[in-house]
């Protein structure tokens, strides 16, 4: 069991807070870069517990600075988005993307007001479709470098990016990307989907090396075997099922530090899925889908996941006020939880069931979360290095991130002679099948 306190320590993630300070030490997402494309793209945004507002300026640079103005303290969500900044509607002052203070207009013309104003600003990025943050300190300088990872060299043609609001704390969120059992019963389905209607769905695919769909494996092999490996990246979770007859179903998933997952959606695409923390009692997930084979088809992505997901906040629409369209015929017939066909409803129903914090000093751990505790070792480990003024893993300078490739992620079948070296031999022939993909990245595989 936890004490009270190192709940506390690992899930709060404010200004000031030790979490915080490591969480301000990488990018975090901060919007999807569609949302900008908008005639004012201007949008207020909530991250690590701070209030800030998000532009693109006429020369199509973006700017992230804090909400209120440092005259008055007036909503700069609400400026005037022209001359080259944001403009404050109370009284005109104007800042560029870096918080510089342009114009002070109601001032004398002379004044040196202007000169000696300045808005907190941060760096902003953009990566695989999404718009990333830095609030750490000492600027861009001093941000890590973007990772060598699949979703951010792929092509534009080949990745789609989404995301969706949970109201919990985006450590019970993370933690339930990183446990590979509850696939076996929380997204269980009674019956195997036809493979072509699964794409872009979840668990709808047929395992690699076989005709066996996903959702067979998990329903009907229930315990499955988990090893948990330190990486430069994070942890490598490997999972395997026997499956009897000398075959081995296996799962090869990732946590990315601080708070990302990567795992397999189909034969030929893969997710990575960011829980970015809005503050201690809500998290986005932003995932981008990365395809090896064949381009995304990002209409169909989209208007699948707009089915559940309402603009503009990306709420889903079953949630806890109409309970996640619970259904117990479908829960008898069709589905374990009887919430519907989007695993992505059944995992926030699951995390937000925990409170909006969880407590952690009533839980009982099995053997089959010993990759959350493993993390949780991580993660305690790396707020106190950056409490200590070193380097967290991953938040790393360029050199090192060029070194970071993949993470390979699998989901398929081996005979049991060939299960050593299963993983490394399936990344490898579906990179080199791909246009894009690095060869590299094979060697991280296991």
């Amino acid at each position: 069991m936890m004490s009270a306190q190192e709940n506390e320590l690992i899930t709060r993630v404010g200004p000031g807070r030790p979490c915080g300070a490591l969480m301000r030490r990488y990018w975090q997402p901060v919007a999807l870069k569609v949302e900008l494309d908008a005639p004012r793209p201007v949008k207020a945004v909530r991250l690590l517990g701070q209030d800030l507002v998000l532009f693109r300026n006429e020369e199509g640079r973006y700017g992230l600075l804090d909400r209120h103005c440092p005259h008055r303290g007036a909503d700069l969500a609400f400026g005037r988005r022209e001359d080259g900044g944001l403009r404050c509607s109370f009284h005109g002052w104007l800042f560029d993307v870096t918080g510089r203070c342009l114009e002070t207009p109601a001032e004398p013309v002379n004044s040196p007001l202007c000169r000696n104003i300045r808005q907190p600003a941060y760096p902003v990025a953009e990566k695989a479709g999404i718009l990333w943050a830095y609030l750490g300190p000492g600027g861009l300088a001093a941000a890590p470098a973007f990772p060598a990872f699949d979703c951010f060299l792929a092509p534009d043609t080949h990745t789609f990016a989404f995301k969706g609001l949970w109201e919990c704390n985006w450590l019970q969120a993370l933690e339930v990307g990183i446990d590979p059992a509850h696939a076996s019963y929380l997204h269980r389905f009674f019956e195997d989907e036809d493979r072509a209607k699964s794409y872009g769905k979840q668990f709808r695919d047929a395992s690699l090396d076989s005709d066996i769909p996903m959702t067979r494996v998990m329903r009907e092999h229930g315990r499955p075997t988990i090893k948990v490996e330190p990486t430069g990246y994070g942890l490598k979770i490997v999972t395997t099922r026997d499956l009897g007859n000398g075959a081995t179903h296996m799962r090869v998933t990732n946590q990315i530090f601080p708070h990302a997952i990567s795992i397999p959606l189909s034969q030929e695409m893969t997710l990575m899925q960011w829980h970015a923390p809005v503050d201690d009692l809500n998290c986005y997930w932003y995932t981008v889908f990365t395809s090896f084979g064949k381009p995304v088809d990002k209409a169909a992505m989209r208007a699948q996941r707009l089915q559940v997901y309402e603009l503009p906040e990306y709420r889903s629409r079953k949630n806890r006020s109409n309970h996640y369209g619970f259904d117990p015929h479908e829960q008898q017939h069709k589905t374990y939880t009887g919430m519907g066909e989007d695993i992505n409803v059944h995992d926030q129903w699951a995390v937000e069931s925990l409170g909006p914090i969880q407590d952690r000093t009533k839980e009982h751990l099995g053997s089959s979360d010993k990759a959350i505790s493993a993390y949780r070792r991580l993660l305690k480990r790396s707020i106190a290095q950056v409490n200590k003024g070193e380097t967290p893993v991953l938040a790393v300078g360029p050199e090192e991130a060029t070194r970071l490739t993949g993470p390979p992620t699998i989901d398929g079948i081996a005979t049991n002679v060939a299960l050593a070296t299963y993983a490394a031999d399936t990344d490898r022939r579906r990179r080199e099948g791909a246009t894009w993909a690095s060869q590299g990245a094979s060697q991280g595989a296991s």
